[in-house]
């Protein structure tokens, strides 16, 4: 219909309607009528509109990306290229019989890369790249999800035969929102979505050309369909994980390219600081150094810029709060709590003694790097508890109760519980959660926390004249190096008598 069309039926509509209810006609069942097909007009004027928009935003070509633009992950995308070698030896695998595969699962934490590689394979491939979100697909209108499912594999066909390529990737990222486990109810819009996909995924005819492949990331795997997960579907899981020191060190030279260094800088050194880091934290980090040296007035980033900006990526920005004496004592005594036990479990770990408020933090202490470890004893664990709970315990001698700043101590203490008696570590032993009451389990965990509480009072009672002596020390100078915490330290110990 034209646009005067439009105009002159909704100009006549209600000119009509006052006409026939001048002739005494009964107009309800008549605007009751036009109601209904308007509504219906509306909703299948908007479900086209959706999946026509829907179409035309995956179409669109994505950036250009390589695997040697990924730093890290050297293992995830050496399986990947193999995997991808499917593709593009196709007649080697149909000379030898190989089923090609259909799918290819990325897993692992935010941050890791999982999309660029989707990015980097179509480019490895030389593939039509078509994009998607997995909550693109769940509308509250059933059906329209499934038909966009449709409406991506016809479009993603199309477009490689328009560009004379053999294959198209696509790429469906948080596939959770719509891959999640059924219960067995079908008339869910994710479960209709979830169904048209693993039709779409059997239906694909690798003999025939355009030939497509669909990648998926997820960081809940678990969380998945197991129909989904089975050969013939997803054939290949690739791990993401988060990159170890080399990959940091990779990662951290290629957002370092185009940005004015300072001569000397030690980017080894910040791949040591950054243990645990993601990718997309590590890219943070050099943005972050670069916005403290324009801050600044400076003309190239210093490594003094790039320690900054790892603590505001791990704790956030510095803040003005205004603070009470009493509060800055209690944060300093905490502070102190933490820096003590962690120096005396393990020697030379402090860094800094900060009461610098931080995002949410009031203060913090920050450790030196050490190699990266992925294997912990169960006296390792507990040493790490120790530290944990060393503020509160710090708290709890000076002022007889807790604050709430030790709020996020006590959940790391928590999960750290929770590590141990899932890695059969405590005296419950090799356990099932699901076998074991809840009773139990706090139990345990209420006998582990207060044996660990009481070792960590212990220490630091020893300790008591080190917190009397350095509290003003660390009020007046507000941040202490780890050199200057332990000459502190050193010079105010007593030996210990017999």
């Amino acid at each position: 219909m034209s646009k005067y069309g439009k105009e002159i039926l909704l100009g006549a509509a209600p000119v009509v309607i006052v006409f026939l209810y001048f002739l005494g006609v009964n107009i309800i069942p008549v605007m009751f009528m036009a109601a209904i097909l308007g509504a219906f007009f509306y909703m299948n004027r908007t479900r086209n509109g959706m999946s026509a928009s829907a179409g035309k935003s995956k179409a669109k070509a994505p950036s250009f990306m390589t695997f040697d633009d990924i730093g890290g992950q050297d293992r995830a995308k050496r399986e990947l290229k193999e995997a991808l070698d499917f593709l593009i030896r196709y007649e080697d695998i149909k000379r030898l019989g190989i089923r090609p595969l259909k799918g290819i699962l990325l897993t692992g934490p935010p941050g890791t890369g999982k999309t660029l590689m989707a990015k980097a394979a179509a480019h490895y491939t030389n593939s039509v790249f078509m994009a998607a979100s997995g909550s693109e697909f769940v509308e509250m209108y059933v059906g329209v999800g499934a038909s966009r499912i449709r409406d991506l594999f016809k479009e993603a066909r199309a477009r490689a035969a328009k560009e004379k390529k053999d294959s198209a990737i696509i790429f469906i990222d948080e596939i959770d929102v719509i891959g999640g486990k059924r219960d067995g109810g079908q008339h869910r819009e994710y479960d209709q979505t979830l169904n048209q996909l693993l039709t779409e995924m059997d239906g694909i005819h690798t003999s025939e050309s355009p030939r497509v492949l669909i990648m998926a990331a997820t960081n809940r795997k678990e969380m998945l369909d197991s129909a989904l997960l089975r050969p013939g579907r997803f054939d290949r899981h690739i791990d993401v994980d988060l990159p170890d020191k080399k990959g940091r060190l990779h990662i951290l030279n290629i957002h370092a390219k185009g940005r004015p260094l300072a001569e000397g800088i030690d980017l080894e050194a910040i791949a040591k600081e950054t243990f645990q880091f993601s990718g997309a934290q590590l890219e943070s980090v050099m943005n972050e150094a670069a916005i403290y040296a324009m801050r600044e007035e400076s003309s190239t980033i210093g490594q003094q810029h790039l320690s900054l900006a790892v603590d505001k990526v791990m704790l956030g920005e510095k803040t003005d709060r205004e603070s009470t004496k009493e509060e800055r004592e209690r944060v300093a005594l905490h502070e102190l709590g933490h820096a003590i036990v962690a120096e005396r479990v393990r020697p030379g770990s402090v860094s800094q003694v900060s009461l610098s408020p931080r995002g949410k933090a009031l203060g913090f202490v920050r450790h030196n790097p050490q190699a990266d470890q992925y294997l912990y004893t169960k006296k390792q664990i507990e040493e790490q508890i120790m530290i944990a709970l060393g503020g509160s315990v710090a708290e709890e001698m000076f002022y007889g109760g807790r604050s709430t700043g030790s709020r996020n101590d006590f959940e790391q203490a928590l999960q750290m519980v929770r590590t141990m008696m899932d890695s059969g570590l405590t005296r419950l032993g090799i356990i099932d959660r699901n076998m074991v009451t809840k009773q139990e389990l706090m139990k345990e965990n209420a006998a582990i926390l207060d044996e660990i509480t009481n070792s960590t009072r212990t220490l630091l009672e020893r300790h008591r004249r080190v917190f009397e002596q350095s509290l003003d020390i660390l009020i007046a100078e507000e941040v202490l190096s780890g050199e200057q915490f332990r000459e502190l330290l050193l010079r105010l110990e007593q030996p210990q008598i017999a």
